[in-house]
């Protein structure tokens, strides 16, 4: 052992959680001692089931857990209340070098095929996170288009407004070339309006003239 001191020595720790105040942790709590963790190092939480609330037992856990400890626990969803939480937490432990063993699924991290199970479980909670990253920006995105003022009516160019002034000499309806142009009548009157004084008013006789 050298000058080791048994602070110094990896610990296996242990951690159940019950999602009822209906429920008790006995049965939890004996497994993990028959899986040679001791009562002292074994965290609790007695929480409702519903995810995202705070969990004062694991949060001790991992203040408490160095690297290359190992954290029991009965079964993988233990570690949380969701797919999420609970990839997240396998996640922050390998970050961290902290072993895992979940008893009810045979996985064990000091093993290559535990860590293999990790990992994938470690990049579908990465996968969560960018996803809930699109979601939220996809939501901010809409929030911001419905607060959006009502979008003007395209501007039409020189060329087009020269455009609207030759066709609306021929006769044709102002209320058809707003429509053809993609903008509104009163839009359309007032690139008229912009020609020489009198002419808006021989324009308008030129149109009712051709729907004679």
């Amino acid at each position: 052992m050298g000058n080791e001191t048994v602070a110094d020595m990896p610990a296996i720790l242990g951690y159940a959680r019950v999602s009822t105040l209906g429920q008790d942790l006995d049965t939890q709590l004996s497994t993990l001692g028959a899986a040679g963790v001791g009562a002292e190092r074994v965290f609790t939480d007695k929480l409702s089931g519903s995810a995202g609330s705070a969990r004062p037992g694991l949060a001790a856990l991992l203040d408490y857990a160095r690297g290359c400890d190992t954290v029991v626990v009965t079964a993988i969803d233990r570690l949380g209340r969701s797919v999420a939480e609970v990839t997240r937490t396998i996640a922050d432990l390998g970050e961290r070098r902290i072993l895992l063993r979940a008893l009810r699924e045979g996985i064990d991290t000091a093993t290559p095929t535990g860590r293999a199970v990790a990992a994938i479980m470690a990049t579908l909670a990465e996968l969560e996170l960018e996803l809930g990253r699109e979601r939220r920006a996809a939501s901010r995105e809409s929030r911001r288009v419905r607060q959006l003022p009502p979008t003007k009516p395209p501007k039409l160019t020189p060329d087009r407004q020269e455009q609207l002034r030759r066709l609306a000499e021929t006769g044709e309806p102002v209320r058809e070339l707003a429509a053809a142009f993609g903008i509104g009548r009163a839009t359309a009157y007032r690139y008229l309006s912009s020609v020489l004084p009198g002419e808006l008013e021989r324009i308008d006789m030129a149109a009712r003239s051709g729907r004679r």
